[in-house]
């Protein structure tokens, strides 16, 4: 080995995932909006011009203007500060029920996949079940029966959810647990908890995070869905699918109305897509080179 190789530092796995990811032009643009639309959530009580439950019937239905950018609704309420205030309500649902199906997922599908036997083969056939239903379906029975309340929207998503998530932790999780380095901690005698936790985790999250992020679209869409047919959150509370279900009333007359909400909703799942496939190209550089 000569000196200059030598001296030099491996570069990370992790450092190279970045490089390769600031290289893609449309995972950044994902990640720009995705980051845009959160602190523009995060920061709706400071930057929006009204309060998006104050009624002026006098003001209804006024397309846009300099006074109100996106116009008003039925009711008189500024279109652009309940669409600040319902996009802190859809990404949070979304994030909510995505991380939740996350831990709840991975936890199924590794504890599977690393005993193997009776219990992976009924944990996969309940997954199974539950995959056998529309993402939809299943959460509108689920929120039909327990209430159109937020924690309920939020697990409904979640478990809808948690299939995908078992499926994709479990399969890299039965190659891993055969490879030399486990068998290797077996032999010093660690843990189970340990050896799946400290060893099998690390190296399967990358896939799972990129799930996570094309997941979390889907959410935000059954989300916007479930308020549609009238599952969501009760009015007044601003949502994004809510606002749609609103405007569609008006739609002949006042087409922003339902225009402005579906437009954002399409915009982030656009942008959580192109952030997913940038993180899969980071994750697995073959991919993108493949291209």
């Amino acid at each position: 080995m000569t000196r200059v190789e030598a001296g030099r530092a491996p570069r990370s796995g992790f450092a190279q995932g970045v490089r390769i990811l600031a290289s893609r032009k449309g995972a950044l643009c994902g990640f720009l909006i995705v980051g845009l639309m959160a602190l523009a959530a995060l920061l709706a009580p400071l930057i929006a011009p009204y309060d998006p439950l104050d009624q002026n019937i006098m003001d209804r239905l006024k397309p846009p203007s300099a006074e109100h950018w996106l116009g008003t609704d039925y009711f008189g309420r500024d279109t652009l500060s309940r669409l600040l205030f319902g996009a802190r309500v859809s990404l949070l649902i979304g994030a909510s029920a995505t991380a939740i199906a996350i831990v709840a997922g991975a936890s199924i599908g590794m504890y599977a996949g690393w005993r193997g036997g009776r219990f992976d083969a009924i944990a996969m056939q309940a997954m199974d079940m539950l995959l056998a239903f529309p993402s939809l379906i299943l959460g509108l029975i689920i929120v039909a029966m327990l209430g159109p309340s937020m924690p309920n929207i939020i697990a409904a998503i979640a478990l809808t959810s948690v299939p995908t998530f078992a499926r994709v932790a479990r399969a890299p999780t039965i190659v891993m647990k055969h490879r030399d380095f486990i068998e290797a901690g077996r032999s010093l005698g660690f843990s189970e908890a340990r050896l799946i936790f400290r060893h099998v985790l690390p190296n399967i999250f990358p896939d799972i995070l990129v799930m996570g992020t094309l997941w979390l679209a889907n959410a935000i869409r059954t989300e916007a869905s479930l308020a549609f047919i009238g599952l969501g959150l009760k009015p007044p509370t601003p949502t994004w699918g809510g606002m749609i279900r609103e405007g569609f009333d008006n739609i002949l007359d006042s087409a922003w109305l339902a225009m402005v909400p579906s437009l954002a909703i399409l915009v982030v799942v656009f942008a959580l897509n192109l952030l997913g496939d940038g993180l899969r190209d980071a994750i697995d550089p073959k991919l993108g080179n493949e291209r």
